[in-house]
């Protein structure tokens, strides 16, 4: 029974942390549209001290296909990640 209750916390906190992800808001800048693959590149915004380097990471993302239509290189927002079948998608961004 023991057993039983440590795999079904261990479940529960995959869970709770795939659903964070999801729910995490993340700011930055579109750099690449890739239509084809359904993808785009965001280089992520820094949180941080005064005087620190402003540019983050570019990173690829999957777009859900109706978004992907409003995107274009060079804008800025606020976008939440979702993951779909082990793939970072983006399932909301919002234009600055």
């Amino acid at each position: 029974m023991k057993l039983a209750q440590v795999i079904l916390a261990a479940s529960l906190l995959a869970v709770t942390s795939s659903v964070t992800l999801a729910q995490q808001a993340l700011t930055g800048t579109v750099t690449t549209v890739n239509r084809i693959n359904g993808t785009v590149a965001i280089q992520q915004s820094q949180s941080g001290t005064v005087g620190a380097n402003a540019r983050g990471a570019t990173e690829q993302f999957k777009v859900q296909p109706g978004l992907l239509d409003t995107l274009h290189a060079g804008d800025k927002g606020t976008f939440t990640v979702g993951e779909t079948g082990g793939t970072k998608t983006i399932t909301k961004f919002e234009k600055q």
